[in-house]
């Protein structure tokens, strides 16, 4: 490896991220290519400490559900519940089985006994209560949203009752039927009922905004935060479902962008704290387009990096995760013309790279996009390295059997 290209390199750890930067960010965000491989989230562990205890982070956001994350929060700020009870409900996408995460929450507890509620670590999930196959009903957070307006607000401002939510809202099943993911006339999202409660929405949401002065001082502010949250969450979840109905051939590029655009808004939230660190997929947080192969075609959309790039400019700083192999999903040594394939050849076993000066010393000889034989891993696109600014790399991902 020439000489200019080692001198992209360093040993990782937080201070030779940071090194990267002009300034402290608002919000640092590391990628993963893959996701549910415990040695990448010990990595993120390892940061996300060392962020806390020297450069003053004091909020980690994954890519988990934003309502179940509540739960997690409440623990590591408060002890609320128990460790298990918090793995159990505070994760979706079957994260909780992590030891990982499970090591993650039970170090952020333990920070956080006798401190002072200014110097506690806070837990936010930033994805909406959305799987693979479905969608959550808005009831949750609708229906929380409007008690937390009906205890604080005069009754008389109220658009609808709570009996009106539940009846417009219906039988729960009816929102999260698999079947409609793949069957646009299976969805509710456009039906009579949901159409009003999306006005009801903009309603109880704008109600929110107006009372603000008021809700600040007669609420605490994490109240006040997580009525927001509600907010934010009703109006995706509906907005998400009317396009589960939607049969145009832009279906399926509104549903990934109106997921990302709930990212995005949760991240800022995050950031109205302090500075916060995100994990979540390389796809979520780079700034440029990202694109997925579905059963119809490719779909392309902005991630929530991309759209929180573009309202905190460069408070705003991106660091993917590259990796060499992961045998047991049959990615075996990469290309020696590929990113991954350059700094394969290195020594050690972990490294952050200056992706800007790493593609200035690579001039016009951009290496070539590696081709991942598993659908569960994206490699990293040469074409993006000037736009990173920087890239965690780690050389072989070992088998971890989740607890």
């Amino acid at each position: 490896m020439a000489t200019d290209i080692k001198d992209a390199v360093h040993a990782f750890d937080a201070a030779a991220v940071m090194r990267l930067l002009p300034a402290r960010p608002r919000l640092l965000a590391l990628g993963e290519p893959t996701h549910r491989e415990d040695t990448l989230l010990d990595l993120r562990n390892e940061l996300f400490r060392q962020l806390a205890e020297q450069e003053g982070y004091r909020t980690i956001a994954i890519e988990s559900d934003c309502m179940m994350g509540l739960v997690v929060d409440d623990y590591v700020t408060s002890g609320t519940g128990t460790l298990d009870e918090v793995m159990e409900h505070g994760f979706s996408h079957e994260w909780g089985t992590s030891a990982a995460n499970r090591e993650l929450v039970r170090w952020m507890r333990a920070y956080n006994v006798d401190r002072p509620a200014s110097e506690r670590l806070r837990f936010a999930g930033i994805d909406g209560p959305l799987e693979i196959t479905s969608a959550a009903s808005p009831r949750q957070a609708l229906t929380a949203l409007h008690g937390y307006l009906s205890t604080w607000v005069d009754a008389d401002l109220l658009p609808c009752t709570a009996e009106t939510l539940d009846r417009l809202l219906g039988a729960d099943d009816r929102w999260t039927d698999p079947a409609a993911m793949l069957d646009p006339s299976q969805s509710v999202g456009q039906s009579a009922e949901a159409g009003q409660l999306r006005l009801l929405t903009d309603d109880l949401v704008a109600l929110l905004d107006t009372q603000t002065p008021h809700l600040i001082t007669a609420t605490s502010r994490d109240d006040l935060d997580r009525a927001r949250l509600y907010a934010r969450t009703a109006t995706g979840l509906l907005r998400y479902h009317h396009w589960m109905a939607d049969t145009s051939p832009a279906r399926m590029t509104r549903l990934c962008a109106t997921r990302d655009l709930m990212m995005a808004h949760n991240l800022l939230a995050a950031t109205a704290r302090g500075p916060a660190f995100v994990h979540a997929h390389n796809s979520h947080l780079q700034r440029e387009q990202s694109t997925m192969q579905l059963w119809q075609g490719p779909v392309e959309w902005w991630s929530a990096g991309a759209l929180v790039s573009s309202r905190l400019g460069e408070e705003y700083a991106f660091v993917a995760t590259a990796l060499g192999t992961i045998h047991h999903q049959g990615v075996d040594t990469p290309p020696p013309n590929t990113v991954e394939g350059l700094l394969y050849e290195l020594p050690e076993d972990r490294y952050v790279i200056a992706a800007p000066q790493l593609a200035t010393a690579l001039g016009d000889t951009l290496p070539a996009p590696r081709v991942s034989p598993w659908f569960g891993y994206a490699p990293f696109d040469p074409a993006h390295l000037a736009d990173s600014d920087g890239i965690v790399f780690v050389k072989d991902v070992p088998l971890r059997r989740h607890r």
